[in-house]
């Protein structure tokens, strides 16, 4: 029996096109890997190959609009009210667990990095600095870490959660954030 396809539905279903693009994307990198052929990631959303690339051009377009997607989501967190340092690490470390795909994409970049990388990092750190005096008050953090600081310990933890079977990643982030709030707690 031969796979139903949606009917074209042409410029108005552009929209809820790329949110399943972004959504596909999501679930075959992180079953398949990055480098998984993006007619999978097409075939997942529901869409032709055309459709995918109207909207990402290349790789690494789309894999930005699963970070943007995390980045947006941490963003709507830290704008609640009483969301603490804590609620923000929770959520970056769940991403980190789902999108371990990714970290190949920023990890490996060439010497001159992609200035969409830059950019998302830049809007983690200014989401976490948002929250990091509070942490102090607090007695969470000590003094002298800054959010850059705090990204790069998000970072660190993506690597080993990449290098950790799927299985093992909830385990294994749960031990390195014990770790490494020992350096960063007064």
């Amino acid at each position: 029996m031969p796979e139903s396809r949606r009917p074209n539905r042409g410029p108005s279903a552009a929209a809820e096109n790329r949110a399943a693009l972004v959504a596909a994307a999501r679930e075959v990198f992180a079953s398949a890997g990055y480098n998984a052929p993006l007619s999978a990631v097409a075939r997942a959303a529901g869409v032709g190959q055309g459709s995918l690339y109207r909207h990402f051009p290349d790789r690494i377009s789309l894999a930005m609009a699963v970070f943007e997607d995390g980045v947006t989501e941490l963003e709507a967190l830290a704008a609640r009210p009483g969301t603490t340092l804590d609620d923000l690490l929770a959520l970056l470390t769940e991403q980190a667990i789902a999108s371990t795909a990714f970290i190949e994409l920023v990890s490996t970049q060439p010497s001159e990095p992609d200035p969409r990388i830059i950019d998302v990092r830049d809007r983690v750190s200014r989401v976490l600095a948002g929250v990091l005096a509070d942490a102090r008050r607090a007695g969470q953090v000590r003094d002298g870490v800054s959010a850059d600081d705090l990204v790069l310990v998000v970072g660190m933890l993506a690597g080993v959660l990449a290098k950790t079977p799927a299985p093992d990643r909830r385990a294994t982030a749960g031990r390195v954030w014990a770790l490494l709030r020992e350096g960063i707690t007064p």
